[in-house]
């Protein structure tokens, strides 16, 4: 164990000082997203402007070591998921705010930070998926008929402490108010057929196999299963079901973006930002990982419909994640 450490902080000496002897041409991004899903985004940038985009990928750790770092950093721009990892960023203090009138007329208002903090680059939405065997269409409609005590011993989803689902008890909370939201929280629970368990995919595999009949996930689950041979029979026995679409709409998170304090290439850390908001940058983004683009003039994925988004400003879901944490807590939800 303790030369896999070494290992581990041997490489991340040899990336910070790649970046760190990084060029005035270049940009220099901190990146918990696969490279997949962001290299070829990268790859057009750098291609169109020159400007070549140096990487440093984890899984975790990357705010951790941007405070490590502090002034010293050779970080430009982290890219992330989820608004929580955003918030986190602002909260650890090793976020710049940036306004720009590119990214003001790229990016609605409710899917970036009023301060300028972080920016939206593609959405998600958080989506119900019910058997098309088992549910007739058009029996839910809604997140809130999850709690309706006919799904009862029916309903599959992953850890209520997830980030995802955090994201959306918090966007509970900000439309009923905390008392209706954890009302709604203990009824969801009341109706799970087993113990929170598993990611996103694992609820739908337990619909094909009849452990349960309704989960939720995040929409772009439903492609990867459809393009694994393996899971694609897990994906053919579902009906996708977006949420709230006759009311505030669909629940949405997003990945996103954020100017590191100190950056030492900031006017190239912004061409990349405004060009991944940009219509060629949202497409290729968008086609790659199977998300929703942050523009409404660049179409979604094929194989899902466009649907209603809830237009909650994920600042306000930001604010609420650590009560949405402590009523999962308080109702023993994955107990």
């Amino acid at each position: 164990m303790r030369r896999l450490l070494l290992g581990v902080a041997a490489f991340a000496g040899i990336a910070l000082a790649a970046l760190s002897s990084a060029a005035a041409q270049d940009v220099n991004v901190y990146s918990y997203r696969q490279p997949f899903l962001v290299k070829p985004l990268f790859k057009a940038f750098q291609e169109k402007t020159g400007i070549k985009v140096n990487v440093v990928f984890a899984k975790k750790g990357l705010i951790e070591r941007l405070k490590t770092e502090g002034e010293a950093s050779p970080a430009d721009l982290v890219f992330t998921v989820d608004i929580g990892r955003l918030h986190d960023a602002v909260k650890a203090g090793v976020v710049k705010p940036l306004k720009t009138d590119t990214l003001a007329a790229n990016i609605p208002a409710s899917l970036r930070d009023p301060d300028g903090a972080w920016y939206g680059l593609t959405t998600r939405t958080r989506i119900i998926y019910v058997s098309r065997d088992r549910v007739p269409e058009g029996a839910i409609r809604t997140y809130e008929q999850l709690a309706d005590p006919e799904w009862k011993g029916r309903i599959c989803t992953r850890s209520g402490k997830h980030v995802y689902n955090i994201a959306l008890i918090s966007s509970m909370i900000a439309h009923h108010g905390a008392e209706k939201a954890e009302a709604w929280l203990r009824g969801l629970k009341a109706n799970l057929a087993r113990r929170p368990q598993g990611n996103d995919t694992a609820q739908v595999k337990a619909i094909f196999a009849g452990e349960c009949d309704v989960s939720i996930g995040n929409h772009y689950y439903f492609h990867k299963m459809l393009d694994n041979p393996k899971q694609r029979p897990w994906a053919e026995s579902v009906r996708v079901v977006f949420p709230n679409q006759e009311g505030r709409g669909a629940h949405v998170n997003i990945s996103g973006a954020l100017l590191v304090k100190g950056a030492p290439n900031e006017a190239n850390a912004v061409a990349l930002l405004e060009f991944a908001s940009g219509k060629e940058g949202q497409a290729i983004y968008t086609e790659i990982n199977g998300e929703y683009p942050v523009r409404p003039d660049v179409p979604g994925p094929e194989r899902l419909s466009s649907f209603k988004a809830d237009t909650l400003p994920l600042s306000r879901v930001a604010e609420l994640r650590e009560q949405a944490g402590m009523m999962v807590d308080r109702v023993d939800y994955d107990g």
